[in-house]
């Protein structure tokens, strides 16, 4: 029954203004609005769907993760755009002075979007 939906992923933020200023500006991500709503138009023609939520309180747990080739090159560039990534030293999640973590599992990067969100660059096996 739903193996043909087109499904889709969504997440809230307190200010779909702020959001499409960094998903779309910083991020350089396509981007359109609706209604109120944000959606993110990724590569290989998923969508994401950011709605709107006063009490929005930000995921603890990756929402969005971003394959690329060189974790390295991905965090310097987005780090010349603004974005500051995240620092753990919590047992095996371990990042170096860049935020990147290395040698346990995927070489991946974590960042948040304006409204608390993680997201990540990552580099898959």
């Amino acid at each position: 029954m739903l193996e043909k939906s087109k499904t889709f992923s969504s997440f809230s933020a307190p200010d779909i203004g702020r959001e499409k200023e960094f998903y779309s500006g910083t991020l350089g991500l396509k981007t359109s609005e609706d209604h109120g709503l944000l959606r993110l138009h990724l590569a290989g023609g998923g969508d994401v769907l950011i709605y709107p939520k006063q009490n929005h309180v930000p995921a603890t747990f990756t929402v969005l993760n971003f394959p690329v080739d060189d974790v390295d090159v991905a965090v310097d560039e987005l780090t010349k755009r603004g974005v500051r990534f995240e620092h753990y030293n919590q047992g095996a999640l371990k990042t170096d002075q860049k935020g990147i973590m290395r040698g346990n599992g995927p070489t991946i990067a974590w960042f948040k979007d304006p409204a608390g969100n993680i997201l990540s660059v990552v580099k898959p096996d």
